[in-house]
């Protein structure tokens, strides 16, 4: 067993192509100390979110800071700290900040998922 507190997981810059702005990652359960679900908390800066995407596996966000949206493309909800949001596989979607607020989510996927951007 292993406690891990979150504010004490440093953040690492977790920006890339998938994001319209600057997002930082803490991994809060890496590969060695198990195999089966990645596990971190991402926290994205005011009106920055991911593009469409899917994944392998089924996601789940649980929101940890600030006011964010998780929209499909038939619908757009408005999420807060301790929601949950389970996402299917394969499902096309985007999550991140409202203009005005900054956003944080622990995101928990399976060992080996990998995320599809579906748009530039």
């Amino acid at each position: 067993m292993k406690v891990i507190k979150m504010s004490q997981v440093p953040e690492v810059d977790g920006s890339s192509p998938l994001f319209t702005g600057a997002v930082t990652r803490q991994p809060l359960v890496t590969e060695d100390m198990g195999h089966s679900f990645n596990m971190s908390n991402i926290n994205f800066g005011r009106g920055v979110r991911n593009k469409f995407h899917t994944h392998t596996s089924d996601q789940v966000l649980v929101i940890t800071a600030g006011t964010g949206i998780v929209a499909t493309e038939h619908e757009e909800l408005t999420v807060r700290v301790g929601d949950l949001i389970f996402i299917s596989a394969g499902e096309k979607h985007w999550h991140g900040a409202t203009k005005e607020t900054t956003f944080s989510h622990i995101s928990l996927t399976a060992h080996g998922s990998r995320s599809q951007q579906l748009e530039p």
